[in-house]
């Protein structure tokens, strides 16, 4: 690197930093005593409580209760809040998400097909792609995020030689809307030294041209990472964008703890910088990637301690066991609905091979850590399962709560054992809006698609799960996985499994106090109790009255521990 380049460098490191500084002062601050009266105050505790008010002493909830014995509390330095009837509840938390990256379209290209953007067909996403490398200097990463092939009219993933013809002078990558395939263009390939003569990883496919060993640009699972880490290696500013665009996102949706689902030590400190700093003002549970994390484990050097600063805790190792339903990487007992390349047996594969999986969550689990795993396929939560088991037999933790990510083709059996075990799912049940019509037509068929985030086997099982919406997969909406656990209604008006619904209190718990368990926080946010966090979320309307209009409320407010950070009105 020459001299200029570390001189441009500095500037931008120390001009981020001057902006950092600068958002930090101008952080809200609670109020020494605040009361919120004349509302319908659903606390999500243990009884579901629903009071009219609530009193705040500086960050914690003081009591709860009628109109009068609040307004009682009320001195000349309390600021009163009329809640005008609206319904105050606990801020929602983001049970598995990948924040910052709602804010990817700060960086890239978004390529995201209706009901989410504006692709419909593979010209008018080589078109996005060419106006954002027409602001890029040569040699700059040309990225774009959220393609969904079953979208496009083509009916098939972009190639190598149309991303080539977006620019020959720059790397060009996109990211599949599922994040497990990503198409890379030439000059990206050969950034990430990928080329004919390297074999496809454990855990991943590098897909050929016909009758060829050349790459044709579509990397699958654990094959896309080396571009993937090239796509994300982003300066402090671009990274700094990303925060503060999430923040917003977060902050207008009723969301006061966010996740970054996998991160590596490098992001991880960079959190903690922002959130020490304040650029942050959500809570940020971070999970530590295994495989990004392996080595300073396995030598001890891992301290969750090092990487807490501000509103950060390091939670959950997250280990990725599968892929995607909709980019058929899941990993099924049985094989897909349309069989995949014309293979009728085709059932997808593992991205981390049953043996390794056995060993990975037995050396983990052995040194106290909670896992969270990702499985969507059966076949893989089986493999889970197994492991987990195995685990616990050879060291007995009471209460694991391993967190079995997505679970979305959980059978009934596997659900029951979930329970026995101490797993605990989280689903991405807006799954069946934004995907539902082509889970049941092309990936998994009517039977199983009928059964995809099987809420109701899980209340049915006595078994706590919660509720995602995988951001930046689909956009933070915590009322759409509300609304998706309580209809499960697809993009095309069908209803997909009704028998899989569940009532309002429970989905509204799975984005609060369920969620909040799920990551040993029950004792300190998730409901509104004395005591806890005054991490509140105002909405417009009552989510028990209409339950279908649920999701079109509008978040008015948004405090973390007393603080407003977001204002509607």
């Amino acid at each position: 690197m020459n001299w200029k380049t570390w001189l441009a460098v500095a500037v931008a490191l120390v001009a981020g930093l001057a902006t950092l500084f600068s958002i930090a002062t101008r952080l809200p601050v609670a109020p020494e005593h605040q009361v919120f009266v004349n509302g319908e105050v659903l606390t999500m505790d243990a009884d579901n409580r629903v009071v009219q008010a609530l009193s705040v002493r500086s960050d914690r909830i003081q009591a709860l209760g009628s109109n009068e014995e609040i307004m009682a509390l009320v001195t000349d330095r309390t600021e009163i809040i009329d809640l005008g009837g609206r319904t105050l509840l606990p801020g929602f938390i983001d049970a598995h998400g990948h924040f910052p990256a709602s804010g990817l379209d700060t960086v890239a290209a978004d390529l995201n097909s209706p009901p989410l953007g504006t692709i419909t067909d593979i010209d008018s996403l080589l078109g996005a792609l060419r106006e954002r490398a027409a602001v890029m200097q040569e040699g700059e990463w040309v990225t774009g995020f959220g393609y969904d092939d079953t979208l496009l009219a083509e009916a098939r993933h972009p190639t190598r030689e149309e991303l080539d013809s977006v620019s020959a002078e720059n790397p060009v990558a996109i990211l599949h809307i599922s994040g497990h395939m990503v198409v890379a263009n030439s000059a990206a390939l050969a950034a990430a030294g990928i080329d004919a003569g390297t074999p496809d990883p454990e855990g991943g496919v590098i897909s050929r041209r016909p009758g060829s060993r050349e790459p044709n640009g579509l990397l699958e699972e654990t094959a896309r990472l080396p571009v993937v880490a090239k796509m994300l290696d982003l300066g402090a500013l671009d990274f700094l964008g990303m925060i503060r665009s999430a923040v917003r996102e977060y902050a207008q949706y009723g969301v006061t703890t966010a996740q970054a689902g996998g991160v590596a030590p490098d992001m991880a400190r960079g959190f903690a910088l922002a959130s020490r700093l304040g650029v942050i003002p959500l809570r940020l549970q971070v999970f530590p990637m295994e495989e990004d994390f392996r080595e300073l484990i396995a030598a001890g050097d891992y301290a969750p301690a090092d990487y807490e600063r501000g509103r950060l805790q390091m939670g959950a190792v997250k280990i990725i066991a599968d892929g995607s339903i909709q980019g058929f990487t899941g990993y099924l007992t049985r094989p897909y609905h349309t069989p995949y390349h014309g293979d009728a047996e085709y059932r997808g594969y593992p991205a981390v091979v049953r043996e390794r999986l056995f060993e990975q969550v037995r050396a983990l689990h052995r040194e106290g850590y909670q896992l969270a795993i990702h499985g969507n396929g059966d076949a893989s939560i089986d493999d889970i399962l197994d492991a987990f088991a195995a685990a616990q037999a050879a060291y007995p933790v009471a209460d694991p709560r391993l967190i079995l990510i997505h679970s979305q083709m959980a059978r009934q059996d596997q659900i029951e054992r979930m329970a026995e075990l101490g797993v605990t799912p989280s689903f991405f049940s807006a799954h069946t809006w934004y995907w539902g019509d082509r889970h049941r037509d092309i990936f998994i068929g009517p039977e199983r698609a009928a059964q995809i985030s099987p809420a109701a086997w899980a209340q049915q099982a006595d078994l706590r799960f919660s509720a995602h919406m995988d951001t930046p997969v689909t956009p933070m909406r915590p009322l759409q996985a509300v609304w998706s656990l309580v209809h499960r209604e697809t993009f095309g008006g069908d209803v997909l499994g009704p028998e899989q619904r569940v009532d309002v209190m429970t989905a509204l718990r799975a984005v609060t106090i369920d969620a909040a368990w799920q990551i040993f926080q029950e004792d300190n946010r998730g409901s509104l109790e004395p005591g806890k966090y005054a991490d509140l979320v105002l909405l417009s309307g009552s989510p028990l009255r209409d339950t279908h209009a649920l999701r079109e409320l509008q978040v008015d407010g948004t405090w973390v521990s007393g603080a407003r950070i977001y204002r509607r009105r």
